[in-house]
């Protein structure tokens, strides 16, 4: 999620949401623009010479192959994105199945204002106004960001024992977990290197830690991830065997599944960042935890009805490997940019909520283990609370009442 909490943030989210790509279609369309605008300002201007020597070369056999090839990367880059346009557009369609609101599991990310000591009790009661009556459970909140050796220095969380229990006194039933992460070494030479086994050894000592100190559970984002990591696998079944010895739940922040067989591959060989995980890594990772958050924002769509379908094929493809047993929540964006990667008018959160529930009732209607995750509270405006609300639901009969 990037330089991200504006502070205290998620780790990766601005470098490794398409901007590569979109950067590249840009310059691509200017290119071809500005190309097109040239030639006709030649003509109009009556430099009909320039025109036929260029029509003279263009017909020249010895172009035979780089037009040939020209004209195939032009079908490359030009079809597959008409034809995935015009099937998100598709998935976006059609009528909602009944049964498609929340199941009660939803979760949102918090910032560290609740743990360094900014946000009070009345700043709490707000909250609890806020989520009453929704679907939300459980609480991802930022006690982080984790060294880059993989420990933790306590004084970052400092006022986590006071979030703690106020949020069990003021809002029974909600878990708080710790937020924890850091940038990878994995696009340059500054970050966390899981490689290293002892750096591994104490993010779980780290996650032990904020067990100990009272957290309900340990979240994970840690970014850029590439597909296939298996050094993040080890890390997970480590952390995994702690997490169930103490009885406390595991939960990562998941990075988005090819939208087309092998997209992340060629994402990394163009750009150096593979921005999507293999459906099969996405199933590897889901296997070894309690709750997977995919990170569905920061798409580069450019228009609503795209950005829902986009949403609506990644929760189809992640309710096609997630095991019934683990928790799979959609990330919606409660947040507001307009950015290389995000549109603020393209991602909304009634866009996400559409695009969530038409996957799930055409996919797996009767799933249990579902739910949305909010990223995020501070920069979250009552229209997210509304759609939220409105389009996913409630706990129960009753609207959702801020109380």
């Amino acid at each position: 999620m990037s330089a991200r909490l504006r502070g205290f943030g998620r780790f990766g989210r601005t470098a490794g949401t398409g901007e590569s790509a979109e950067t590249a279609e840009t310059a691509g369309a200017t290119a071809i623009a500005g190309t097109a605008e040239t030639a006709g300002t030649t003509e109009t201007a009556g430099d009909a010479g320039t025109a036929r020597t260029t029509g003279r070369l263009w017909r020249s056999p010895r172009l035979r192959w780089p037009k040939r090839v020209a004209l195939a990367l032009a079908v490359l880059l030009v079809v597959p994105a008409t034809t995935g346009a015009v099937a998100l557009r598709v998935g976006y369609a059609g009528t909602i199945e009944d049964g498609t609101r929340t199941r009660g599991r939803d979760a949102i990310w918090l910032g560290h204002a609740w743990v360094d000591g900014r946000k009070k009790d009345a700043d709490l009661r707000a909250f609890a106004r806020q989520i009453k009556g929704t679907g939300l459970r459980d609480l991802y909140v930022h006690a982080g960001p984790l060294e880059h050796d993989g420990t933790l220095p306590a004084s970052r969380y400092s006022r986590a024992a006071w979030l703690i229990a106020a949020v069990h006194r003021e809002i029974p039933g909600v878990r708080v977990h710790a937020w924890l992460g850091d940038r990878l070494a994995t696009e340059g030479p500054a970050g966390l290197r899981l490689e290293r086994a002892a750096t591994r050894a104490n993010v779980v000592r780290s996650a032990a830690q904020v067990l100990d100190d009272g957290f309900d559970g340990v979240h994970f984002d840690l970014e850029p991830l590439h597909s296939g990591d298996s050094h993040y696998l080890t890390l997970l079944d480590a952390l995994g065997a702690l997490t169930k010895a103490r009885g406390k739940p595991l939960s990562i922040a998941a990075h988005q599944i090819d939208p087309l067989p092998g997209q992340h591959a060629v994402a990394g060989a163009l750009t150096g960042h593979p921005k999507w995980w293999s459906q099969a890594y996405f199933a590897e990772v889901a296997r070894r935890v309690d709750q997977i958050a995919v990170m569905s924002y920061d798409t580069a769509m450019p228009l609503e009805s795209l950005y829902g379908g986009y949403v609506a094929q990644q929760t189809t493809l992640a309710l096609e490997v997630t095991p019934k047993s683990t928790d799979l929540l959609m990330g919606l964006p409660f947040y507001h940019e307009n950015k290389l990667g995000h549109r603020e008018k393209a991602e909304t959160v009634a866009a996400a909520v559409r695009g969530t529930r038409l996957a799930l009732g055409r996919t797996d209607l009767h799933r249990e283990h579902f739910g949305v995750a909010l990223y995020v509270d501070f920069a979250a405006e009552e229209s997210d609370w509304t759609a939220y609300r409105e389009g996913w639901g409630c706990t129960t009969s009753a609207s959702c009442d801020q109380g």
